[in-house]
C-alpha cells in the first residue's frame, strides 16, 4: 500500500462545516491513503481524535499552540496529557514558539514546549513543530530533546517548514523530519526549494496545514487536503522525480513517523 500523506492538516476547523464530508472524498478521489488530524489548543485536539474515529484512514495528533499556551490553564494541559493516551494519537503538537505575535509570553511559549518535548518523549512519539521568528531557540530546545531519545527513534516534524538552510541542516542532523506545505510553490520562495531540493529524500514529508497556506493555484481560496498532491507533484518536479516515485518516498517517510497510518490504510483497502 502506497499513497499520499497530508502530514498536517486541521480538517476540524469551522472553515469545513458546510462541506467537511465532501471534503474528504475529494482527498480520497485525489491519492491520499493517510490524514494526520492536528489539534493545536484543548478543543481542537478533542475535535481531531472524534474526527479521526470518523474517518478510517485518518489519525490525530494533539497540542496547545504557543499562540494559545498563555491561555492554557493547568487542568487543560492534565486533559491534553489523557488524551495522548488514545490509540488514534500519533503525535503531540501542534506545539513550539512563534515570537512573531506576542499573544503568549516567549518564557510561557518556552515553558508550554518543554511540556510538550516532555511529553513526547515519555510517550515515544514525534512532536509536531511550529516555528516562527523563533529559529535559534526552537533549535537548542529540539537539539537536546531528540538526545534525551532512544537511538533510532523519529523525534518529530517541523511542520510547514520555512527555515533557512542552515536551520534546517540543525534539524536534519537532530533526526527531525522537514514538511513542506503550499510556500514551497510560492513565487517568491526560491530559498525554501533549495531547502526542498538538497535534504534528503527520506525525510521529506508534505502537508495543507488547511484551511490555511494553499498552493499558489488556489491562493485566495480554503485549502484542503486533496491539495497537498499538488505540492507532491511541485517537489517531485523539483527534485527530478517522477509523481509516483514522489508518492512512494513520501508515504514510506509518513509510516516512518507515523507507524499506525500503515495499520489504518491496509485496514481501509
Amino acid at each position: 500500500m502506497t499513497g499520499l500523506v497530508d502530514t498536517h492538516a486541521h480538517l476540524m476547523d469551522d472553515a469545513f462545516d458546510a462541506d467537511r464530508a465532501a471534503v474528504v472524498a475529494r482527498a480520497r478521489a485525489a491519492g491520499l491513503e493517510g490524514l494526520v488530524l492536528v489539534g493545536y489548543d484543548l478543543a481542537s485536539s478533542r475535535a481531531a481524535i472524534d474526527l479521526a474515529r470518523s474517518i478510517p484512514w485518518a489519525v490525530a495528533s494533539v497540542g496547545i499552540h504557543p499562540n494559545s499556551a498563555g491561555a492554557a490553564s493547568e487542568a487543560d494541559f492534565t486533559e491534553l496529557e489523557e488524551f495522548a493516551g488514545d490509540p488514534l494519537v500519533v503525535a503531540i503538537g501542534e506545539t513550539g514558539l512563534d515570537y512573531f505575535r506576542d499573544r503568549t509570553p516567549p518564557a510561557r511559549q518556552r515553558q508550554a514546549f518543554d511540556w510538550h518535548l516532555r511529553l513526547a518523549e515519555e510517550r515515544g512519539l514525534p512532536v509536531v513543530v511550529h516555528t516562527r521568528d523563533a529559529h535559534a531557540d526552537v533549535a537548542d530546545m529540539l537539539e537536546r530533546s531528540a538526545e534525551r531519545r532512544p537511538t533510532g527513534q523519529v523525534p518529530g516534524i517541523l511542520h510547514c517548514f520555512t527555515g533557512s538552510q542552515g536551520f534546517a541542516e540543525h534539524m536534519l542532523a537532530a533526526g527531525y523530519y522537514l514538511s513542506f506545505a503550499g510556500p514551497l510553490t510560492y513565487k517568491n520562495s526560491d530559498d525554501l526549494r533549495a531547502v526542498a531540493a538538497m535534504a534528503p529524500r527520506e525525510r521529506l514529508l508534505v502537508e495543507t496545514d488547511c484551511p490555511y497556506l494553499p498552493p499558489a493555484r488556489h491562493r485566495g481560496q480554503r485549502n484542503e487536503p486533496a491539495y497537498s498532491m499538488e505540492t507532491a507533484m511541485y517537489l517531485a518536479e523539483l527534485r527530478g522525480a517522477s509523481l509516483g516515485e514522489m508518492v512512494g518516498q513520501l508515504w514510506d517517510n509518513s509510516v516512518r513517523v507515523f507507524p499506525a497510518l500503515s495499520r489504518v490504510a491496509q485496514e481501509t483497502a
